[in-house]
């Protein structure tokens, strides 16, 4: 692409780096923070699918740091500009969206958050509500978390999401 190797190295970083955030986003990813083991495995294989496209023939010290130099400076400023403005970290990230309202459970949301009865039932229960007409308003934060709040929205509670559930979310 370029003739100097490092300035390939970090087009090519930037390039896989935005890639994957959009094919995260596209494939509707709802959290990262507890992988199953699928999620695991896929995370590996594309990692190892990117690693030659990122530094190409170039296996050197210097290559891969500055492969993982690039990355960690994109991300950088991918967070700083998110910060600065939020509606590209709605578009980036999504919306939190509400799942039970004054102990009502919004059925369109549900469907669109793809999240069964049981699975929304479970995560109430996590919080220490046994109905989920005792729910004040149930939320799922744009992390993939259900935040909770019961009891006069006196009783606030954050859980995350147990490791074995994958919940996909419809961007």
């Amino acid at each position: 692409m370029f003739s100097n190797q490092y300035a390939n190295i970090i087009v090519s970083s930037v390039s896989v780096y935005v890639f994957i955030i959009i094919a995260i986003r596209i494939s509707g990813r709802k959290e990262l923070t507890q992988l199953s083991v699928v999620d695991l495995v896929f995370i590996l294989l594309i990692s190892n699918a990117v690693q030659n496209a990122m530094v190409g023939q170039n296996t050197s010290l210097a290559g891969g740091l500055l492969a993982a130099g690039t990355l960690f400076f994109v991300n950088f400023i991918l967070k700083e500009i998110m910060y600065r403005f939020s509606k590209f970290s709605k578009l980036l990230q999504g919306e939190a969206i509400m799942l039970i309202y004054n102990g009502v459970l919004n059925k369109q949301n549900l469907k669109r958050a793809k999240l069964s009865i049981d699975e929304i039932e479970e995560a109430v229960r996590e919080h220490g509500v046994s109905e989920i007409k005792d729910v004040n308003l149930a939320v799922l934060e744009v992390d993939g978390n259900i935040s909770v709040l019961s009891d006069n929205y006196n009783n606030k509670s954050v859980k995350k999401r147990k490791a074995h559930k994958i919940i996909n979310k419809n961007i």
